[in-house]
């Protein structure tokens, strides 16, 4: 009778640590999700208004070319701190943990969009408007660095193993969400206000918002526990001192073929959703409501196609699907600047739109691509580093060059053929990214022996 009472007990004891586990796993998702569509939220608002705003109220003495060169050369900025962001972040969250470290760039976020909310034109403050400016944009770029990897992290090391490409991608989600959020208050704004009263005081109230949402992401977060993955190499002391230095000198092959992948999932997104405000409104004289409802829909979309494509990912393979993905971007390029070109507003709208469905069959399987090519104790910089290496070579710039393009050439399929040699880096680089869709992650001996 004791020793079935025991066997019960622990029958029991099992059943509510998997309860437990399962709680867990669920809110790690969730949290993962909410701090990254808070992040890219703020992000995302700064992009729409470097297109839409920051020209006329930063740089009101510039022509129209050259503010909004000057407006997105700030946008650039925050691209360029994202590595740094990764190193300093990667370091600390491979030290002390996912958790903590994700608190504390949700926190710089947050705040610097409040401030970018509250910061006065050129006008009012002189030289020193564009100069806070490009600050907080640091901030931002140094924060949302060390978010990404942090959050991939979150969910993948708590998860099944064998879903490990939907898990993941549930900080991925947070990027359409966030551009939702952020292009549909844009959206909502300059629809119901008077052009005068949206640019002077309307388009502040999305970023002050963010404050409110800090909040929220904060008590999240604050429930999570430490992913099983790092609590056990914490436990078996084998934390790296020098993360960032470690994984640089023994993993930088992979460090470059994550960020090479990036080139055709990155660089297009930001002139599918960014760039593509100025130029069909310049271009085509059709109204910001117009282009921003194009790309709130085509965010609209991604929520289902990225945890599908994840998923699929976990079936088939990622980079069977993330290749696939990488070549319809090439493919795509030239005939979408021929709708913008020369389309009808009709077409121009269900153009913008298909052109995120590329993007998401790459973004959703990158998580876990990325995430899988490193060991646990060195994971969280190791991944930072090549997811937001890309961003100095191919996402900040892609704007400025795109814009400059434009302006050198006097022909869009100019741009097309800067993103078909994006996708060419793409395809080399995840032809050669070893694929561990179905590898044992959770042990560091066992990924040395298949390194």
């Amino acid at each position: 009778m004791v020793l079935g009472e025991e066997e019960a007990h622990r029958a029991l004891g099992a059943r509510q640590r998997e309860a437990e586990r399962g709680t867990q796993v669920r809110r790690a998702a969730l949290a993962s999700a909410i701090g990254t569509t808070i992040e890219w939220y703020d992000f995302f608002l700064y992009n729409t208004a470097a297109a839409l705003i920051f020209p006329q109220l930063f740089f009101p003495a510039s022509s129209s070319y050259a503010g909004a060169m000057q407006s997105f050369a700030t946008y650039a900025v925050g691209f360029a701190a994202r590595p740094v962001g990764a190193a300093i972040f990667g370091y600390w969250g491979d030290r002390i943990g996912r958790k903590a470290t994700l608190i504390i760039t949700l926190l710089l976020m947050g705040i610097a969009s409040g401030v970018v909310g509250l910061l006065p034109g050129t006008e009012t403050i002189g030289f020193a408007a564009p100069l806070i400016l490009v600050t907080l944009r640091l901030v931002q770029g140094i924060a949302i660095g060390g978010e990404w990897s942090g959050s991939v992290l979150l969910a993948m090391e708590w998860g099944d193993q064998r879903r490990r490409g939907l898990l993941a991608s549930f900080a991925q989600i947070g990027v359409p969400v966030g551009l939702v959020l952020g292009t549909g208050g844009m959206t909502l704004l300059s629809a119901v206000l008077p052009e005068p009263a949206f640019d002077s005081w309307g388009w502040r109230l999305p970023f002050l918002a963010s404050l409110i949402l800090v909040g929220v992401g904060l008590v999240i977060r604050l429930r999570i526990l430490e992913t099983p993955m790092f609590a056990a190499v914490v436990a078996e002391k084998r934390t790296s001192r020098s993360p960032v230095v470690e994984v640089v000198r023994h993993h930088w092959r992979e460090i470059l073929l994550s960020a090479g992948l990036r080139f055709s999932e990155q660089m297009p997104f930001y002139l599918f959703t960014s760039y593509v405000l100025v130029y069909v409104v310049s271009e085509r004289d059709l109204s910001k409501t117009f282009v921003l409802n194009a790309v709130l829909i085509a965010a609209a979309l991604e929520l289902a196609t990225i945890p599908w494509f994840s998923q699929l990912s976990d079936r088939l393979g990622r980079k069977r699907v993330y290749l696939t993905g990488a070549v319809l971007t090439g493919l795509l390029a030239f005939p979408y600047f021929a709708v913008l070109e020369n389309g009808a507003p009709a077409l121009i709208f269900v153009a913008v739109v298909v052109s995120m469905i590329p993007h998401a069959m790459q973004y959703g399987p990158q998580a876990a691509l990325i995430g899988e090519s490193f060991p646990t104790h060195l994971r969280y910089g190791g991944a930072g580093l090549g997811y937001q290496l890309a961003s100095v070579f191919a996402g900040g710039p892609a704007p400025l060059l795109a814009t400059w393009l434009l302006h050198a050439t006097g022909t869009p399929f100019s741009i097309s053929i800067y993103i078909v040699l994006a996708a060419v880096v793409t395809v080399l680089s995840c032809w050669f990214l070893p694929d561990r869709s179905r590898a044992d992650i959770t042990d560091d001996a066992t990924y040395l022996r298949r390194s």
